[in-house]
């Protein structure tokens, strides 16, 4: 009786998993190292984050969660310990219908992890791995820009402080041309909000007139409407 009905259970989680046609995610996550502690599926609320499930780990790393998903949007697995550390490390993702699975270590819990069966997940690692480059640039401009305050070279600062205006625009342009280029995507919205929400209001009204009518009804999508609304008054 006990294998049927654990048989029953892992049938439905995968029926869960294949079936893009529902509002529910189906997700399953391993974290290596993990031996006691405690993992929490949350999203953002305005500033606070919403706990949906939890599970208490002890001794198996791996956890399991379903939940509905409107829209796809950025959830975030939240690790605490059970010690006295006050400990807390966040993992975001793009959470979306279907089966998503999490694989990371304890050690390095947002940095090793892998994340698959999210389009938006795979459109928002690509899109880090495209500023990424940009970001360097900008921890060697500064690192330069302090040297050249310590030996008062005013006029190298000035130049120095043009390059990373110049980068900076560069990075907003790179962003705008990758949510127009996955205009059916919520990713797009979610950078314009995300990632450059002070930018020119032009580049928002051209990436949420570009938009699909799905992608405009979407979470994001409607964050952006309302943040070029804003903007605008």
């Amino acid at each position: 009786m006990k294998y049927q009905i654990s048989f029953l259970v892992f049938t439905v989680f995968l029926m869960a998993c294949g079936d893009n046609t529902t509002n529910t995610m189906a997700l399953t996550g391993e974290i290596k190292g993990l031996k006691k502690g405690s993992v929490y599926l949350q999203k953002l609320d305005d500033t606070l984050f919403t706990t949906i499930d939890s599970v208490v780990v002890d001794g198996d790393a791996n956890f399991t969660f379903t939940s509905v998903i409107e829209s796809p949007e950025v959830y975030y697995l939240t690790l605490t310990f059970q010690d006295s550390s006050n400990i807390v490390k966040r993992l975001p993702f793009f959470a979306e219908n279907g089966g998503i699975h999490v694989s990371t270590s304890l050690k390095k819990f947002p940095q090793d992890a892998t994340i698959t069966g999210s389009v938006n997940q795979e459109k928002w690692d690509t899109y880090s791995n495209l500023v990424r480059r940009y970001n360097d640039k900008k921890l060697d401009l500064i690192e330069e820009s302090l040297n050249a305050l310590k030996d008062g070279n005013d006029s190298l600062v000035l130049a120095l402080r043009a390059k990373q205006d110049k980068l900076l625009i560069g990075r907003y342009l790179a962003t705008v041309n990758y949510a127009l280029n996955n205009k059916e995507h919520e990713i797009a919205p979610y950078l314009m909000v995300a990632e450059i929400s002070d930018a020119n209001t032009k580049y928002m009204d051209t990436i949420y007139s570009a938009l699909t009518p799905k992608i405009k009804d979407s979470k994001y999508g409607k964050a952006l409407e309302s943040l070029i609304r804003e903007r605008n008054k």
